[in-house]
């Protein structure tokens, strides 16, 4: 289960902020926290970092 999108909730970090701090458009982070695309390793590594 994908809980990206549950930890910036709970966080209250907005999938924007997320977008700019891994370089990517808001479109794949949407995605991500949204269960459509599944990041890569590296891309996941970053994620946990963040949050």
């Amino acid at each position: 289960m994908n809980r990206i999108k549950e930890i910036l909730n709970k966080k209250g970090i907005k999938q924007i902020w997320l977008a700019e701090k891994l370089d990517e458009k808001f479109k794949i982070v949407n995605a991500y926290t949204c269960n459509r695309k599944q990041p890569n390793l590296e891309t996941l590594y970053e994620i946990a970092r963040l949050l």
